[in-house]
């Protein structure tokens, strides 16, 4: 292990500002989805309803996440934030607001809000290179993915939080404030877009930036991974129930990211190698997985083995992130991060239909096997994923590929 990485990025100018307003920044969108979710159940008396709200907010970020990716790609990322983030704040306010009896239109809402949520981590994630290069740049996309993992405990707990000191609509009216703050905050961090040859090729379309043998399977197998990830919290919260100790789905969801924290931080200080291949973190993501399904006897066995699984889980989406960007032109590496983002949705949604149905039909550990067989099929998607390469190399054309 070494820490040059880290130290490179501390001395790099802005970085430690980007890195710390995109945190913030992408609070409030983890702390909204809590609190809505139990105003539509106060306002209408149901659960089901919250499911309903809950899936028009994540309809709308799926369609517009990559529009307003492309956007930033084109017009620049700080308008977009600007621009995206105080509407944001406008539809939350109205959110918080909404009168008892008209709750029914809270899916148009939330679809609209969830429409108009900041790029913020597309935009971070396409800044990476532009700012630093070398082992830092590994390192920058580690801490993301490490940070990533904390901001998915805090977040939610700081809208639960709301939700019982206060209420629901304090909860919202938090997620407004907190966004109309943070994103002005990162909006103005951000740095310059690289130049651009006026007499250049023109940006790759949807198509052809999706449609690339190398970005195709990244995007694929991220969407299997989160796939697999929604599979195995649903999991969690069905072992919990079946022991009759609900507390301890928090405790081992608990467990799991912080196992995710310590091998992201590890992954950032160890020294790259060019012949880092992606697919080998996929197989290491594939056995922790695997170690679970032999692991359902006990909580604590269960909550070691989620331990040793959730060191696997940081180092391999952070080498995703940058194998990713690594392998699209800057001129629309934040698009390509906005379709990633509808990728997880995507998978986030039929992980958890899934799962239930296996831990209904078959019983739980099967939901860990289900998950173990696609992040199998994850790792051989990224079989033929090039390992990472000079700067100079990337920037060549040599591993871009755009006429294929």
């Amino acid at each position: 292990m070494e820490l040059s990485g880290y130290r490179e990025l501390w001395r790099t100018p802005g970085v430690m500002g980007l890195l710390a307003s995109s945190l913030l920044a992408r609070l409030p969108v983890l702390a909204t989805m809590v609190p809505v979710a139990f105003l539509a159940k106060d306002l209408s008396g149901s659960f089901r309803w919250s499911g309903v709200v809950a899936a028009a907010y994540s309809i709308g970020m799926a369609i517009a996440g990559p529009l307003w990716a492309r956007t930033a790609d084109r017009r620049g990322a700080r308008g977009v934030l600007l621009v995206t983030g105080a509407s944001w704040s406008v539809v939350l306010f109205v959110l918080a607001a909404l009168p008892d009896g008209l709750y029914r239109v809270m899916p148009a809402l939330t679809f609209l809000a969830g429409g108009l949520v900041p790029p913020v981590m597309q935009t971070l994630r396409a800044a990476w290179p532009r700012v630093v290069q070398g082992p830092a740049l590994r390192t920058a996309y580690s801490m993301d993915a490490t940070a990533q993992e904390l901001l998915f405990i805090v977040g939610p707990m700081l809208g639960a939080t709301a939700v019982s000191v206060a209420s629901p609509r304090l909860g919202v009216l938090l997620a407004a404030l907190m966004s109309a703050l943070f994103i002005w905050w990162y909006a103005l961090r951000q740095p310059k877009p690289l130049p651009r040859d006026a007499d250049g090729p023109p940006p790759l379309t949807a198509r052809q930036l999706i449609l690339h043998r190398h970005r195709l399977p990244l995007l694929v197998s991220f969407g299997l991974w989160i796939m697999a990830f929604s599979g195995i919290s649903l999991g969690i919260v069905a072992f919990a129930d079946e022991h009759g100790q609900r507390l301890i789905a928090g405790i081992m969801e608990a467990v799991w990211a912080f196992g995710s924290l310590v091998g992201g931080a590890v992954a950032g200080a160890l020294p790259g190698r060019r012949t880092s291949y992606l697919w080998r973190r996929a197989v290491l993501v594939t056995a922790g997985m695997l170690l679970c399904v032999f692991a359902t006897s006990s909580p604590v066995a269960l909550g070691v083995a989620l331990a040793v699984s959730g060191v696997t889980l940081a180092p391999a989406i952070g080498a995703l992130y940058e194998r990713l960007g690594a392998l699209t032109p800057d001129t629309v590496r934040t698009e390509v991060f906005g379709w990633m983002g509808s990728a997880a949705m995507g998978g986030a949604a039929i992980g958890s239909a899934v799962a239930g149905a296996v831990v209904e039909s078959f019983g739980v550990r099967y939901v860990w096997l289900v998950a173990t067989g696609l992040a199998a099929l994850s790792s051989m998607l990224l079989l033929r994923i090039p390992p990472e390469q000079p700067a100079a190399d990337v920037s060549a054309g040599g591993l871009l590929g755009e006429g294929t």
